[in-house]
């Protein structure tokens, strides 16, 4: 019994590494997949067939993954002659998918400012000004509501701004909200203005004592504010 139950262990783990195994390829096929539409653009399941060396069936296999996801559309090519050719393409969605360099732009467009005399003070009102932005964006979200939907509220901001917030209750009244992730983090670990604008800006929305006990930025392992 024991030996049968380790062989059964081992066709389990087995057959789990293969899976492990396909869906990597999968996911490295379906990468070189978009690559090639970003490159090339429009491209039918014949095209891409050739360039990945894969039959069109599985083409077609993976970029209906694809478009479930929202990667990729089908599109109706008119050809001269015959029926219609199904090509795919891009959608805007999969833009996001690339890699972006904005937080380089944002710092030489601060650096700029910083390195003029003249200018250097309008990075602080450039932070306060987005802050205040932001305070008249989402006060109307906060209106009527108790401490705990505020915070509950807040959370679901920066979730929806790519800040992976998690409410952790601690009783008495007191919470703690961790951000596993920012953004912003090139720029607020050169300009600590975005940091202490964002501190302002939660005291503002919750109405309430908020304290920064871990911060990204400054190499810690997430932003953690103490509230209440």
């Amino acid at each position: 019994m024991c030996k049968g139950g380790e062989g059964l262990k081992r066709n389990d783990t087995n057959r789990a590494a293969r899976r492990t195994v396909d869906n990597n390829s999968d996911t490295s096929t379906r990468e070189r997949l978009l690559l090639l539409l970003r490159t090339k653009g429009r491209m039918s399941a014949g095209e891409l067939s050739e360039e990945v060396g894969l039959t069109e069936m599985a083409i077609r296999r993976h970029m209906y993954a694809l478009e479930t996801e929202g990667s990729i559309h089908i599109v109706s090519v008119r050809q001269a002659m015959g029926r219609p050719l199904h090509a795919y393409e891009l959608t805007r969605q999969a833009d996001e998918l690339f890699p972006k360099n904005y937080h380089l732009l944002a710092l030489d467009l601060l650096d700029e400012l910083a390195d003029n005399p003249d200018t250097a003070g309008l990075i602080d009102v450039m932070f306060e000004g987005r802050k205040q932005k932001l305070l008249e964006r989402y006060e109307p979200k906060m209106a009527g509501k108790s401490l705990e939907h505020r915070i509950s509220e807040l959370a679901a901001i920066q979730s929806a701004g790519g800040y992976m917030a998690e409410l952790e209750p601690q009783g008495n009244g007191k919470y703690m909200l961790n951000e596993y992730n920012c953004p912003i983090a090139k720029v607020a670990g050169k300009y600590q203005q975005a940091c202490s604008c964002e501190l302002a800006l939660f005291q503002a929305l919750l109405d309430a004592p908020v304290e920064r006990t871990e911060c990204l930025a400054k190499g810690g392992g997430k932003c953690s504010y103490k509230i209440g």
